[in-house]
């Protein structure tokens, strides 16, 4: 990866896990929900903002930090 989309990825701990849910709107939101109902997270606040992704067109992206 490059250091201009490091950058653009807005992920405060380098150190901890990442879970990358990258799709279309409903497909990034529908997983989300799931994850939370099968109690995977705890809170839909561990999920960064949807983003569109910087390397699919017509895609947005979120992150899980664990």
């Amino acid at each position: 990866m490059t250091s201009e989309f490091n950058e653009l990825v807005p992920v405060p701990q380098p150190d901890k896990p990442q879970i990358w849910i990258i799709g279309t709107r409903e497909q990034v939101v529908h997983i989300m929900n799931e994850m939370v109902v099968k109690e995977l997270v705890n809170d839909r606040v561990k999920f960064t903002p949807i983003i569109p992704a910087p390397f699919a067109n017509g895609k947005v992206m979120t992150v899980l930090v664990r």
